[in-house]
């Protein structure tokens, strides 16, 4: 079974090691000291744990986990909502961002008009996050 390291363990969920430590000395997750002493969390008990806090712990707003480079900040100056499919635009300083995205994406984000928000873009698709 994959084991993890409890600084493993706390990119996974997005918090500091120590963050991660305090839990585990807690006992909100299970850990087992390996030969050289080190902390390992089992990879079954990290993954209900991971789903557990999810659902529990309030997210940090300001923490954006995301493979694209490129990122506009900006404002939302037009949301067109279809049936099935919406269209979002950003004004980030003098460049403005069009997406193409769902319907349920833009109610799931809240995105409206007047609203901070970012523009991912990586190759030809445009990612929007929430800011």
């Amino acid at each position: 079974m994959q084991t993890y390291t409890v600084g493993q363990a706390a990119r996974l969920l997005g918090v500091s090691p120590d963050t991660a430590r305090r839990w585990a000395d807690a006992g909100r997750v299970a850990t087992h000291r390996e030969e050289g002493g080190r902390r390992l969390i089992d990879g079954r008990d990290l993954a209900a744990f991971c789903v557990e806090v999810a659902q529990n712990e309030p997210g940090e707003e300001d923490t954006s986990y995301t493979s694209a480079r490129n990122a506009f900040a900006g404002i939302v100056t037009a949301v067109k909502l279809g049936d099935v499919a919406a269209q979002v635009e950003i004004q980030a300083g003098p460049h403005r961002l069009v997406s193409l995205l769902t319907r349920e994406a833009v109610e799931e984000l809240g995105l409206e008009v007047g609203m901070q928000a970012t523009a991912r873009v990586k190759s030809t698709s445009v990612h929007i996050d929430r800011v």
